[in-house]
């Protein structure tokens, strides 16, 4: 298997793109930390991944903007494992506003879980993968990243940041055998995007199937959904790629939405 005797830490692995990826790595043969706030949700993928018939993983009730949180939950795993292989930075939020109506406090609180979180979970885990001379750091960016949309200044300037952040950490680590990479996927059918169909719709005085047709989808070849096995197989191969030949880089999983 592509990850065997590997240690992952997935955050936001309660649900959504982080519990595909959890259940993904554990199927390549990895042992899983599945760190969320849900903790209901983190308990029900860990109990996926053992009714799978998978390797042990464990719950971290894990806020990521929570400093002490975070170092303890990441220490924790190394206790537990011995070391730590992966990183995915995926834990986030959504909120959709035109700037000049946007709240200040959710502004704050989309960027502190986003950006602060990778930076958090970042510095705790590289502190254990330094030492052993290797590691993957994955950060979930998305095509925003890249992109910009209406009444997504947080979540777009959030995501620049990611892209800043993971070459910072792929330079720094490049010394120590850690890749630093972002996936960047398009609109993947989660509960976080069924939210924004009915806000955009409202906002843009259009209907919920043009915010699908035109607005989600309107710029793939195919005028399809990414999937969230599309982003957990990238995320697989970020993981057990073997060298800093990659590095620094961003994968776009868009149905062609964005080339790069």
């Amino acid at each position: 298997m592509k990850l065997d005797n590997q240690v992952a830490v997935v955050t936001g692995g309660g649900s959504g793109i982080g519990r595909q990826i959890a259940l993904s790595f554990a199927a390549e043969g990895a042992r899983v930390a599945i760190a969320d706030v849900d903790l209901d949700g983190a308990h029900r993928t860990v109990e996926r991944i053992a009714a799978d018939g998978g390797p042990d993983a464990i719950v971290l009730h894990m806020d990521v903007t929570d400093e002490a949180a975070v170092d303890e939950g990441i220490d924790s795993v190394a206790r537990r494992f011995g070391r730590i292989d992966t990183l995915v930075s995926n834990a986030g939020i959504q909120r959709v506003h035109p700037i000049e109506s946007f709240p200040l406090a959710d502004f704050r609180r989309l960027m502190a879980i986003h950006v602060e979180g990778a930076f958090l979970t970042t510095r705790a885990a590289v502190r254990h993968m330094y030492p052993q001379g290797s590691g993957s750091l994955i950060y979930m960016g998305s095509v925003h990243s890249h992109e910009a949309s209406a009444l997504k200044s947080a979540y777009v300037a959030a995501k620049h940041a990611i892209l800043g952040l993971s070459r910072v950490a792929a330079k720094e680590g490049a010394a120590h055998g850690v890749r630093a990479n972002v996936i960047c996927p398009g609109f993947v059918r989660t509960p976080l995007v069924d939210r924004q169909i009915p806000e955009q719709a409202k906002e843009l005085g259009i209907s919920e199937q043009e915010v699908v047709s035109r607005i989600m989808l309107g710029e793939t070849v195919d005028q399809r959904f990414t999937t969230m096995q599309d982003v957990a197989d990238v995320a697989v191969f970020l993981a057990g790629f073997d060298s800093n030949a990659l590095t620094g880089q961003s994968i776009i999983v868009s149905h062609g939405w964005c080339m790069k």
